[in-house]
């Protein structure tokens, strides 16, 4: 029971640690961070102020406007 609970404190501790654990926004499909990736591209803000990157396949089509 001890190792269990040794091995269990080990890999929450690496759940914090590890890098590219970063939050996530737009319905899950991007990743908030200071400069987005070179795949990615920059659609709106993070809670925490970071950008929201997210790749061209994942980004929403907005209409685009026409002049009558």
């Amino acid at each position: 029971m001890k190792t269990f609970l040794a091995t269990l404190a080990v890999l929450l501790l690496f759940l914090q640690v590890i890098p590219g654990s970063t939050e996530k926004c737009w319905n899950f499909r991007g990743s908030c961070r200071d400069e987005c990736l070179k795949n990615e591209r920059f659609y709106v803000f993070c809670v925490s102020g970071k950008l929201c990157c997210l790749k061209p396949k994942d980004q929403p089509h907005l209409p685009q406007h026409t002049k009558n």
